[in-house]
């Protein structure tokens, strides 16, 4: 990976986070380096999970109209039903890194599928654990990645949006995370 910084915006409503993901995109900002990540309360019982790492998602809650305008944007997709946090859609690179840590076992304790996503991209365990109350309390999670100088052009963007909370993360490289776990 060689962008090595990423920020982390918390949204109270999807339509904050909504608006946000507008403002990044009208601003020019390269749509595959953000990623989306928040629950959904209407997905039927019987799915267990769905990840497609192509253009377009093509199962998702009935909650369709917010998430469907996601998965032209943003590149990958995925639902993960968690224990803990209940269904939860993913879009962005957020799907791959999440999918990386289950294949490499990168789960650390107490954490769930979503915070090993982030653990092994480098955000501290502290960071990933606001994270997951974040969503835990219904907000949403934007995470823009990439150079020092698009994350500090992504925080401005978001500053501007109704965030409740943002953070700028130094990654590390997944080799040194799974050395350190």
């Amino acid at each position: 990976m060689s962008e090595k910084n990423a920020v982390v915006a918390v949204y109270e409503t999807h339509t904050q986070a909504e608006e946000a993901l507008k403002e990044l995109q009208r601003s020019g900002y390269d749509m595959k380096k953000l990623s989306i990540v928040g629950k959904d309360y209407h997905t039927e019982e019987q799915v267990v999970g769905y990840y497609n790492a192509g253009d377009r998602m093509k199962r998702w809650g009935s909650s369709g109209a917010f998430w469907g305008g996601f998965w032209g944007l943003l590149f990958g997709s995925a639902f993960f039903a968690i224990p803990g946090l209940g269904p939860v859609l993913v879009a962005g690179p957020m799907v791959a890194w999440i999918l990386g840590a289950l294949e490499g076992a990168v789960v650390v304790g107490g954490l769930t599928t979503i915070g090993a996503g982030l653990y092994s991209i480098g955000i501290p365990k502290d960071s990933v654990v606001e994270y997951e109350t974040a969503i835990k309390s219904d907000k949403f999670l934007i995470l823009a990645h990439g150079t020092a100088e698009e994350v500090e052009r992504a925080k401005v963007i978001m500053h501007t949006s109704r965030a409740t909370g943002i953070s700028v993360h130094e990654l590390k490289h997944p080799e040194a995370v799974a050395a350190a776990v």
